[in-house]
């Protein structure tokens, strides 16, 4: 399938609807696989990169919470 085709035919949605749920899942998943890696980093004593997981899990958060937000307004 090109790019160029909506696919929402097969999948039974929209494409742009279809990716902002994929991005969604994507930014929660990224969350919970980052405290892992968070705590892996204080178990090895390095808080330098426990914080800078930290904060690119606020980051991953943030985007869910956005992309959650705008699904509720298109979906509703």
């Amino acid at each position: 399938m090109s790019h160029d085709t909506e696919t929402g035919q097969v999948t039974g949605t929209k494409d742009k609807d279809y990716n902002i749920i994929w991005f969604t899942e994507a930014c929660l998943s990224n969350v919970l696989r980052l405290e892992t890696y968070i705590k892996d980093a204080e178990r090895d004593g390095d808080t330098e990169l426990a914080e800078f997981f930290r904060k690119a899990q606020g980051e991953s958060r943030k985007g869910a919470e956005q992309a959650k937000q705008m699904l509720s307004k298109r979906l509703a």
